[in-house]
């Protein structure tokens, strides 16, 4: 089946909008809204959508099957709540909502209207990626002992020129909720559930409101340890992971968007054997990278074909994440997951 999707905002949305395009058997690019009419005319000449600047009429137009939410951060739980009650999909740009209710209550609303909602997090989509979860689900890599995770970015104060960049209010967070968000998200991907976090962050590089240096100890309910290094003010953008396992040691590159898609190398550690791994990796080809990969999995789960889409389960688990180093930060103290509704980051980690 063709999706007719409606992308609401410009900017990223241009991105989506190029790998839809070029996805003409899952998906059209029917609609695009923006209040910026100048911003969406690109789009709008490059697909042949139609433009529009209501919102209500892209939610009552029959023809529309999925609305992809391409906008600031304090607007998704109100649009992708509104797209649901008009009995669409929903596509969300990172982070889902703002909260780990907001994520649970989406999810009921989800559930009434017999609608899915896919987070995105592009970043599970990519070679590398494909051969991890393969070594692993194969028992090649065996019990994981540690992680380590770079997201070393650059951001010139130009970068929060833009209103709502930088805010608390717009924004909703700094550097862990908006650039480290993907890399973090890798960790319930790769090694599973989170169990403990205990984090420290800072705002050193931009006069800004909100945090834009971390660091951050996990432990895994598998018992294995991960640190993640965070900052927005390094030389260049560059991300890198590591995880040592048992039966092997994996690592990626250094490319700052597309960690999944780079060229990883995996070694055997004794006395595990190497030829098993390269066997394994032999029989792997290039599956369809980033957005592409993302938005297929999408079609295919709408088609009935489900279980390498992003959910919205772990949409909630990232906000979960996201929620316990904020309150890590502000008591000095680790943070037990899950969080339930009576833990007091649960409807929100924006500062009281």
């Amino acid at each position: 089946m063709t999706y007719s999707v409606a992308i609401i905002g410009a900017g990223i949305g241009a991105a989506h909008a190029e790998v839809y395009l070029a996805l003409p058997d899952r998906f059209k690019v029917a609609a695009i809204c923006d209040l910026d009419s100048n911003r969406a005319a690109p789009l709008v000449a490059a697909s042949g959508a139609v433009y529009e600047a209501d919102l209500a009429r892209i939610f009552a137009a029959p023809s529309i099957d999925i609305i992809d939410v391409c906008l600031p951060p304090h607007l998704h739980m109100k649009v992708a709540s509104d797209a649901l009650a008009a009995g669409k999909h929903v596509i969300c740009e990172k982070p889902l909502v703002s909260s780990v209710a907001d994520a649970d209550l989406l999810a009921d609303r989800a559930k009434t209207a017999g609608k899915q909602v896919f987070p995105v997090f592009q970043y599970r989509f990519g070679k590398g990626a494909t051969q991890m979860r393969a070594l692993i689900d194969a028992g090649l890599a065996g019990k994981p002992f540690v992680g380590t995770l770079e997201t070393h970015w650059d951001r010139q104060a130009t970068y929060y020129d833009i209103d709502w960049r930088g805010t608390w209010a717009g924004e909703q967070g700094g550097a862990i909720l908006g650039h480290a968000i993907h890399i973090h998200d890798w960790l319930s991907f790769i090694l599973g559930p989170v169990a403990q976090v205990y984090a420290d962050v800072a705002t050193r590089v931009n006069d800004i409101e909100v945090e834009d240096c971390a660091a951050i100890s996990i432990r895994m309910e598998s018992g294995a340890l991960v640190t993640s290094s965070v900052t927005l003010g390094a030389a260049n953008d560059t991300s890198r992971l590591r995880f040592a396992f048992e039966g092997m040691t994996a690592e990626s590159g250094r490319a700052p968007y597309q960690p999944a898609e780079d060229i990883w190398t995996f070694t055997a550690r004794a006395p595990f054997d190497q030829a098993p791994i390269d066997a394994l990796l032999a029989k792997i080809g290039d599956p369809p990278p980033g957005y592409t990969g993302l938005f297929t999995a999408i079609a295919d789960a709408l088609d009935g074909d489900a279980g390498r889409e992003v959910t919205l389960a772990d949409g909630r688990r990232s906000l979960e994440f996201v929620s316990a180093v904020y309150h890590s930060a502000r008591t000095g103290a680790p943070v037990d997951l899950p969080l339930g509704p009576d833990h007091p980051r649960y409807t929100g980690w924006l500062p009281e």
